[in-house]
């Protein structure tokens, strides 16, 4: 897959991943002799959406052109919660913080480290930093003397979410989520103090707190720095957040309960509408330009045969998930979703990895704990609707014993592995 040849800022520019940022000049950051930076995410959940991989994809980008990553997993922030607008955060347990942590770790890094593969770029060094290390040991005396004497409550308080929160109609806020802009900013100085760090990458929605880090390392350090910010992606058709963490997100984890299958992933961006493609493109896949334009011209040519989806799909997948199981789930849309086509014992190590897996036994305990039937009745149910079938036959005995490998197949475009 070929890239253009164009500077870090063209790219950022071609690609959407610009939005409000500190920078004079854009073509500064390519000739920028401090090439750092750091972008963090919060350990919310044990798994990033999609709406992450835009910004992770950005990060990706920059790496490309020279730059070395610190990537931040916010153990400590995450034990407060990033301020929504609407209202406040259920605190997540200690235990559950560590755990959510180790996920994100992995799939930042094997998300980027695809990428690198992909673009054909030098493995870089990748810093991984977590700032309960450094927050661990913090008195809150010297964090209140040191942090909070360098902001003033007028300044605080003119933050657009902080005014949603506590003004008329709003739920109010809490002293730690009012806090947390406090504690974000001391990264971005903690991070420029031992590393010389002086770049923030994140979300639109983040740049007030990036801009806590500014100005701390000014007051503390008399010195400059930086942030750089891409929009949220909103979905061109709907004009709802892509990929919220909320609702029926799309998650970059295949497997647990935040998870998304590959199968499905694979799915979700082929089903994108022909609006969407072009803009979708430009955030999600290494295409350049040129490759676009013509996948594009390609898709006018035959609509039908879905080009572009096909395109789009193919190349977010092996970023996410990497070429073998993108090309698995691939090869499994063709097969299953053709009518003649009759699934063998063999395509349970053919699709491994695209499905979820499922032990043999009674035909209800595979369905029930499966998922594919919420429970033993709603299992019956669908048995009696004809909706279940195991290696392209049919079940039609609710006392049925699976014997067999295979895939098993509910209604249309549900599948699981027997193994």
């Amino acid at each position: 897959m070929t890239t253009e040849n164009l500077t870090l800022s063209e790219e950022l520019e071609f690609r959407g991943f610009k939005a409000e940022n500190t920078l004079n000049d854009i073509k500064d950051l390519d000739t920028r002799e401090n090439k750092q930076f750091y972008w963090g995410a919060d350990p919310s959940a044990d798994s990033l959406t999609i709406g992450n991989l835009a910004a992770l994809l950005m990060c990706a980008c920059f790496v490309k052109h020279g730059y070395k990553p610190y990537l931040l997993v916010g153990g400590a922030t995450g034990q407060i919660g990033d301020p929504k607008e609407t209202g406040e955060r259920d605190l997540k347990s200690l235990e559950e913080v560590e755990h959510n942590k180790k996920c994100i770790k992995s799939q930042i890094e094997r998300v980027l480290n695809n990428y690198l593969e992909l673009t054909n770029t030098a493995s870089t060094d990748l810093t991984m930093v977590d700032n309960y290390d450094w927050f661990k040991n913090i008195n809150y005396l010297d964090f209140l003397r040191t942090v909070g004497k360098a902001f003033s409550m007028t300044q605080l308080l003119d933050r657009k979410f902080i005014q949603n929160r506590i003004g008329e109609g709003g739920s109010g806020i809490s002293y730690a989520e009012f806090s947390y802009t406090l504690i974000q900013g001391y990264d971005f100085y903690h991070l420029y103090k031992e590393y010389g760090v002086a770049l923030q990458l994140c979300g639109a929605d983040q740049f007030g707190n990036c801009s806590s880090g500014i100005h701390l390392i000014k007051r503390l350090e008399n010195a400059e720095a930086d942030a750089w910010s891409t929009p949220l992606v909103i979905d061109p058709v709907s004009g709802r957040k892509f990929g919220k963490s909320e609702g029926n997100a799309i998650w970059l984890a295949s497997e647990g309960p935040n998870s998304t299958t590959v199968f499905d992933f694979y799915q979700f961006w082929l089903n994108q509408p022909d609006d969407s493609v072009e803009y979708l493109m430009k955030f999600y896949t290494l295409y350049s330009k040129e490759e676009i334009e013509t996948i594009l011209a390609n898709h006018q040519k035959a609509p039908e045969s879905r080009l572009a989806q096909k395109a789009l799909a193919k190349s977010v997948t092996e970023i996410v998930h990497g070429v073998e199981k993108a090309a698995a789930a691939i090869e499994a849309t063709e097969k299953l979703f053709d009518r003649s086509y009759i699934p063998t014992p063999e395509d349970a190590d053919n699709f491994k990895g695209v499905f979820p897996e499922e032990k043999k036994g009674p035909i209800l305990d595979v369905l029930a704990n499966s998922g594919l039937a919420t429970s033993k009745t709603d299992a019956r149910k669908l048995i009696k609707a004809g909706a279940i079938s195991m290696n392209g036959e049919k079940i039609t005995d609710e006392n049925v014993e699976i014997t067999e490998k295979g895939i098993l197949k509910k209604g249309k475009n549900k599948f699981i592995i027997i193994k």
